[in-house]
């Protein structure tokens, strides 16, 4: 296949001379002339482990060229990759001018071409940029149609700087973004060779998971820190304790916890998040990640209450009650926290919860009903068929299949937690999907 890539930085250095160990033919594109001359003589753009060896290996091979010419550049080959930065302004905004200025460079390439050609950006964007910037800049440069007269494709990297040539080559995955199936299968075939699973998502997936995961891997890092800042408050050997939190592969390093629904609660988290940061203060340690956590959860809280009030004071119908389904344990369970909050602003409201009986609460579980929630009871529905029936709003709380024997048409459904299958309801809401 016959490849150019467009902006010869860091990314796209490493694609055009990995993209050839593949066995593809690619001309690197750039404005920049010392770039261009720079890989025509086979030398790498960016000082790294074995991108060195590989693009003077792929020049020599006739593998790879550079050029500042991009109409030549797009009429040579059969598909285009958009490499070039996506900064930041100076209030934090992603800055898309050289994404803007390569589409509408390639648009006058595409105006020339007969025939297919399928543009992939690999630049780090904002869900919405593709159909928001990439594809009317195409659009409007070449005069022609995206989906119908050329394929637009996102295909996001993760690429490390100092293992980038290995990261290429041994990905956790092949994400595409496309805009239609044609596109997909061109981008499919130049990755073909590589071992790694290829996942076909929508373009606003393949456009927020680079979002995603950096935030999680800097999450992470500054969860380590604060850690071991206070570690250290507290004498004790912070790279001996953080081994022994990543050895547990069933929560802590795990899918565990990683799925969208609704708030924390219950006789842990709450009690230990808000300890440790005690300790933090009594330290003078400077913990702001673990000293946001409460209020994330509370944010949380506060956004099923918005989703809730929208529609004005109607019968509301809360599905669960305790913290986690399948437990009687109402210990901070959010579920209770969102119920207060609704009969403190009036409206009426039953619960219905099959592993919650009120009388036979006993211990710290029913001392805390009976000072912080003592009529509860009153609000609770034997059955699931009473509270569908009363209920003009329905608060899904758990995720429990037997929801899927009522008809749901004539109610709004608000899901805390999501239901799979999904429900057959008029109108479903998700508090984060």
């Amino acid at each position: 296949m016959h490849l150019s890539v467009f902006g010869l930085g860091y990314v796209g250095c490493v694609s055009a001379a990995c993209l050839t160990r593949l066995g593809h033919q690619v001309t690197g594109v750039d404005v920049n002339a010392q770039k261009v001359n720079l890989i025509r003589s086979g030398q790498s753009t960016i000082v790294e482990e074995e991108i060195g060896d590989l693009v003077r290996e792929a020049v020599e091979g006739g593998k790879l060229t550079a050029t500042e010419q991009s109409v030549e550049a797009v009429l040579g080959s059969d598909l285009s990759l958009i490499c070039v930065g996506t900064p930041s302004h100076e209030n934090g905004s992603l800055n898309l001018q050289y994404v803007e200025s390569c589409c509408r460079s390639i648009g006058e390439g595409l105006a020339r071409k007969n025939g297919y050609h399928v543009v992939v950006v690999r630049s780090t964007m904002l869900p919405g940029s593709v159909r928001g910037t990439v594809i009317p800049a195409l659009e409007a440069s070449s005069g022609k149609r995206a989906g119908q007269d050329f394929g637009v494709c996102i295909n996001p990297e993760f690429l490390r700087e100092g293992s980038s040539v290995r990261d290429f080559f041994g990905p956790p995955y092949t994400v595409i973004g496309s805009l239609d199936a044609r596109s997909a299968e061109a981008l499919e075939a130049m990755y073909e060779g590589l071992d790694a699973p290829l996942v076909r998502v929508p373009i606003e997936a393949a456009e927020m998971i680079k979002y995603a995961s950096n935030s999680y891997h800097a999450v992470k890092i500054c969860f380590a820190n604060e850690i071991g800042r206070l570690c250290k408050a507290a004498g004790v050997d912070s790279h001996l304790l953080m081994d022994l939190f990543c050895r547990d592969d069933k929560l802590n390093i795990s899918r565990a916890y990683l799925k969208p629904g609704f708030a924390f609660g219950g006789s842990c988290l709450p009690k230990d998040v808000r300890a440790l940061n005690y300790f933090a203060r009594s330290e003078d340690a400077d913990v702001p990640l673990l000293a946001s956590l409460m209020p994330s959860n509370q944010a949380h809280l506060d956004q099923a209450l918005r989703l809730i009030l929208r529609g004005g004071r109607r019968n509301v119908g809360v599905y669960g009650l305790s913290f986690k389904p399948g437990t009687d344990d109402l210990r901070e369970s959010p579920l209770v926290l969102l119920v207060e909050h609704l009969i403190g602003r009036g409206f009426p409201v039953r619960i219905y919860d099959a592993n919650v009986h009120i009388s036979k609460l006993f211990g710290a579980n029913r001392q805390y009903i009976e000072k912080e929630v003592p009529h509860i009871e009153k609000l609770m529905t034997p059955t699931l068929g009473e509270l569908v029936s009363f209920a003009r709003v329905l608060v899904v709380g758990h995720h429990q299949s037997d929801l899927l024997d009522y008809d749901l048409h004539d109610k709004e459904v608000i899901e805390l937690e999501r239901l799979e299958p999904r429900l057959a309801a008029r109108e479903t809401q998700g508090i984060g999907w």
